[in-house]
Order: C-alpha cells, then structure tokens, then sequence
C-alpha cells in the first residue's frame, strides 16, 4: 500500500513571478506559501529577475522557513510529495532549473521531501 500524501508541493510560474505551495490534501488548503512576488522578496532580487533559477531558490528557501514556522518541515512524518517529472511537463521543459531550484532549496534547508515518479513507484527517495 502506497504511503498517504497529505502534503504535496504545487508550483506555479508566470512569466514574471513563481510561487510554490504546500496544500494539505486532506482538506484542500494551502498550509504554507512563497512567492516571488512578495514585496520583500521583490526587493531581494536583481531589477526585473523575480522569475529566474536565483528567484526559485529563494522561494524554495522562504517556504522551507515558513514550513518551520509551521512544524511541518518532516510533513507529519510522511513527508511532503513532489513529482518533478510531472511539475517539468506541465510548466515546460525552460522551466526544469526553477523546478530544480525549488527543490533543492527546500532540501538543503531542512524539508523532508518525498520524490515521486508515476513511471516507477521503486525509483522513489526521500530527503531529510
């Protein structure tokens, strides 16, 4: 039997800004979020670069803080679910460093993340 996501990592991209959240699978709501579009992380980066791998990065690592806040860094023990492969197909193949980037911030700050691969349920690890 599968393990339970409760916790999935959503990512969205424009062509000007990026937000990730983190949504609660059980009720359906956002429990924590980034975005570069926020006014202080708007006055982090460089003149018009709120959607480049630098920004996902920093995105990533604000949500790993805000997730910490939150106590749900380990995501109630299961950890917090991301397909990538399924993130890279649907915002295209340009955006797979942003996708990268967000992840691998969350990683190197502290998020157990659960790598899914529909393709090959074995392939999957995870990251404390």
């Amino acid at each position: 039997m599968p393990p339970l996501k409760r916790y999935v990592l959503r990512l969205f991209f424009s062509l000007k800004y990026i937000t990730a959240n983190v949504v609660d699978r059980n009720n359906g709501h956002i429990v924590a979020s980034a975005s570069s579009v926020e006014h202080d992380l708007k006055k982090a980066f460089e003149c018009g670069r709120f959607c480049n791998a630098k920004a996902a990065a920093t995105v990533g690592e604000v949500l790993a803080m805000r997730l910490r806040v939150e106590g749900l860094e380990q995501g109630q023990g299961n950890g917090i679910h991301v397909d990538v492969n399924k993130e890279v197909e649907k915002k295209g193949f340009k955006n797979q460093t942003k996708v990268w980037a967000i992840v691998n911030a969350l990683k190197n700050n502290g998020v157990k993340l659960v790598l899914d691969d529909d393709d090959n349920q074995d392939s999957r690890w995870s990251h404390r």
